[in-house]
């Protein structure tokens, strides 16, 4: 028994030796958790603070004014921009520059102060259902509490009903969470696959002893970083627009956009996260550090994606960080597409920024694949 339990310590001796005697392995098995545990603590939450919204009161008295003054000093919302004229109202909804507008309308006043509600308009981007839920709660609580205070200070009359919310969820009317999720999610999945595919290429063939071979042999740098990559792309690809059409023909999803642009989209992404990969790859020497790398990459990706979490809800500094991840910008992309029914034009500013992270990993890859062997 105890020469069973000596053999055994021995043996858990020598794998912790090798881990530790490696710096990738120790930064692998050390540096991920810890940076994870940051980011998540700092970015999975689902609370909604500073919602961005626009104003457009067309009663402009004092009512109004301490109507909107109850959303202006709520934590929950940020007042962003003033519009002049309803026709104002569909553009900062349309580029997500807000997520909510109240509409005060001219006759606020005199029907507050009469026996008929007095409406007051809020439109949501219905694109994050979770915002618009959220939101529309706190912003129905403001208008309770206005209601309240009135009634307790005797302004209201007798007969007043108060203001009431009419409330309208643009691009997703019924505020359907299973739309903003299901909708990137070909993106997300693709890029797990995409991921493991690409991470393990280069890693496999120097933990067999062939990439050596494979750099003798009469082939160029792109050829090979072309080689390596493309069956990543192909792969990447047909998974995502085979989970999109999923998502319209199993869960209904509505896809109101272009077929042009949810390749073009999926496209960009996938040669971006194939980039990634192989750069994990290249800097790997066995296939086991090609996996924890593609693994350490994945969640803070999915995390800072803007998946599930708002994006705005992040610090600044966690924000700034997200302009690298690929997969904020298909995320939104392809809620723009499904959802909002935007063509290529519609979605050129999420394609470029994948496009410029592909243009620095694929060359880096290619590099490191040639400064490695050497």
């Amino acid at each position: 028994m105890i020469e069973a339990l000596r053999r055994v310590a021995t043996l858990v001796a020598k794998e912790l030796a090798v881990v530790m005697r490696d710096p990738k392995s120790r930064f692998v098995v050390l540096g991920p958790p810890i940076i994870q545990f940051f980011i998540f603590g700092y970015a999975a939450t689902f609370d909604v603070t500073s919602v961005r919204y626009a104003v457009l009161d067309e009663s402009r008295t004092p009512a109004s004014r301490a109507l909107l003054a109850r959303f202006a000093g709520s934590d929950h919302f940020e007042h962003v921009k003033t519009l002049e004229a309803p026709q104002e109202i569909a553009r900062p909804l349309d580029t997500q520059r807000v997520r909510m507008v109240i509409h005060v309308p001219a006759d606020f006043a005199e029907r507050l102060h009469g026996p008929r509600p007095a409406p007051v308009q809020v439109l949501f981007d219905g694109r994050n259902s979770n915002v618009a839920s959220v939101a529309r709660g706190y912003a129905g609580s403001i208008v309770a509490g206005f209601n309240a205070r009135r009634a307790v200070t005797g302004e209201a009359a007798v007969r007043a009903a108060g203001p009431r919310l009419v409330e309208r969820a643009w691009f997703n009317e019924n505020l359907t969470s299973r739309w903003s999720i299901v909708s990137p999610l070909g993106g997300v999945i693709s890029m797990v696959v995409v991921t493991l595919l690409a991470a393990l290429s280069v890693a496999r063939e120097r933990e067999l002893g062939t990439f050596d071979q494979l750099l003798v042999a009469p082939f160029r740098p792109a050829e090979i970083l072309v080689g390596k990559a493309a069956p990543g792309v192909l792969f990447g690809l047909a998974d995502a627009l085979l989970l999109s059409a999923g998502a319209v023909h199993w869960f209904e999803v509505p896809f109101r956009g272009t077929i042009p642009a949810l390749v073009a989209a999926l496209g960009a992404f996938v040669v971006a996260v194939v980039g990634i990969g192989l750069l994990i790859s290249s800097l790997s020497t066995t296939m086991q550090q090609g996996l924890l790398g593609s693994f350490a990459f994945v969640m803070p990706a999915v995390i800072l994606g803007g998946f599930t979490t708002p994006i705005e809800n992040m610090p600044e500094w966690l924000q700034a960080g997200t302009l690298v991840n690929p997969l904020r910008y298909v995320v939104e992309a392809l809620r723009a597409v499904f959802l909002k029914g935007e063509g290529i034009a519609g979605i050129a500013e999420h394609l470029w920024p994948m496009l410029a992270i592909a243009a620095v990993t694929l060359p880096a890859a290619a590099w490191m694949f040639r400064h490695r062997a050497g």
